[in-house]
């Protein structure tokens, strides 16, 4: 991505402020990369949410061109610790915000946290273990192994598509695709060349893990499903192209 395109808040490199023991500071560092597009509402409680995780967090919080007061938020954020903040001068996807954050990511671990509260973030920790443990480079946190609150059916079958293809297709079976609750050796994810601009990152990330020759695991998480009035974006439309770039990675790499 052209450095023109972010403008970027000043990083800090203090320790988090709530958990100051030396045991604290010398556990391994998760990076939580937060895309964030119109969430004035519920942006603050997911900060809350997640500063609480017993972990060594780096908070990076990337705002795709908000225009609704996001950014009045985000600006108050930027100079408290372990936080960075990065900025987009035109609105380009989750997709590319999620690369953005990438850059900037220096833990151990990488996950991906929504900005919207349909995923609860006491999960993260959840998602994290197997990868500190070192079962694992790649763990996704999986709705359909947890609890699911409110999903629409055409939308449960479009998830029961897009898992069913990346099992067929790459030989990983997993129930959960399209979970945002994606978690990442950070060299690993790193290591990728991502090309995804919109919600296309997920079959492309879990595509290019699975052809490197990793496998991916799974977690239990909690999801309660928001409308289009409270606030979604993703539509069928994704479902169409998330079903094309998992073909294209497969033949056409």
């Amino acid at each position: 991505m052209n450095s023109d395109n972010i403008l970027e808040s000043q990083a800090t490199s203090q320790p988090i402020a709530k958990v100051n023991t030396a045991e604290h500071c010398q556990s391994p560092l998760i990076s939580v990369i937060i895309p964030i597009y119109n969430e004035r509402e519920l942006l603050p409680t997911v900060l809350e949410e997640v500063r609480r995780l017993p972990l060594n967090l780096e908070l990076i919080l990337v705002d795709d061109y908000s225009t609704d007061g996001t950014r009045e938020i985000l600006e108050k954020e930027k100079d408290k610790p372990q936080t960075r903040v990065l900025y987009h001068d035109q609105n380009r996807g989750k997709g590319a915000a999620i690369v953005t954050g990438l850059k900037a990511a220096s833990g151990d671990v990488v996950i991906i946290q929504d900005a919207d509260m349909e995923y609860d973030p006491r999960d993260i920790v959840k998602v994290v273990e197997p990868i500190l443990r070192g079962e694992t480079r790649v763990c996704y946190g999986s709705r359909f192994l947890g609890r699911i609150e409110g999903m629409r059916l055409p939308n449960r079958i479009a998830n029961y598509i897009l898992a069913w293809l990346v099992t067929l297709l790459y030989g990983n079976k997993i129930t959960d695709e399209a979970t945002a609750y994606k978690a990442f050796r950070r060299e690993l994810i790193q290591s990728l060349d991502l090309q995804c601009q919109r919600f296309e990152f997920c079959p492309e990330v879990t595509a290019k893990v699975l052809l490197k020759g990793e496998r991916i695991i799974e977690v239990p998480v909690v999801y309660r499903a928001r409308t289009f009035e409270e606030g979604k974006k993703i539509g069928y439309k994704d479902f169409i192209v998330a079903v094309k770039t998992l073909f294209r990675y497969r033949f056409f790499r």
